[in-house]
């Protein structure tokens, strides 16, 4: 079943506000440069692997698969293990498929607010849409191009009772770990490789 709040939490892998705080390493204008750099990317694919801590479990649940980004509004997340779904976020509506059950639902993301946020919180970094990551998240950015931080607080009171932050490391214009932080201490790490670009 393809529901509840870890699953949108990975959108935010997979599944991603008005102002920018300064980090100690850079600034706007750095930020501004990554935006651009994101935003130079048409299309891009890559493996991921993602890695839940859960505190109600005893080991981690690890899940793997492909990241498909085609600009400027469309991320797909397609879980290949332990079971095979689907999260594919076009536009402003949120499709998740589960092939096993033969299950498919639609979400309009502005009915979903907080869904909206972390589906936001990916989509945005990978379009260089800093206008409507703002929207949602305060960020800090640190690092220089070729090994970069970006530090997202949600601005939604909301969103920030399940989610301290979200913490997107990168390379140039390609993403590498996506951090989700619960506020109940639930956290998950997904890991991006093989990373396939077009411009």
């Amino acid at each position: 079943m393809i529901s509840g709040r870890s699953g949108l939490l990975a959108l935010a892998v997979l599944a991603w506000c008005t102002g920018v705080a300064d980090a100690a390493e850079g600034g706007p204008a750095e930020l501004d440069l990554l935006m651009q750099r994101m935003a130079s990317v048409k299309s891009a694919s890559a493996k991921f692997v993602e890695r839940r801590e859960l505190r109600l479990l005893e080991k981690p649940v690890e899940s793997s698969g492909t990241l498909l980004y085609t600009a400027p509004d469309r991320l797909e997340r397609h879980t290949l293990r332990p079971r095979t779904e689907s999260m594919i976020l076009s536009r402003d509506m949120l499709t998740l498929e589960d092939r096993a059950r033969n299950r498919t639902r639609s979400l309009p993301l502005q009915q979903y607010p907080l869904i909206w946020a972390f589906a936001e919180s990916l989509r945005s970094v990978l379009a260089g849409d800093l206008a409507t990551l703002r929207r949602f998240y305060e960020v800090d950015y640190s690092g220089d191009a070729g090994n970069w931080t970006l530090l997202m607080r949600p601005r939604d009171a909301e969103m920030r009772r399940y989610v301290d932050d979200i913490r997107i490391h990168g390379s140039e214009n390609v993403l590498r770990v996506v951090e989700v932080n619960q506020t109940g201490g639930d956290r998950s790490v997904m890991t991006v490789s093989g990373a396939v670009r077009g411009q």
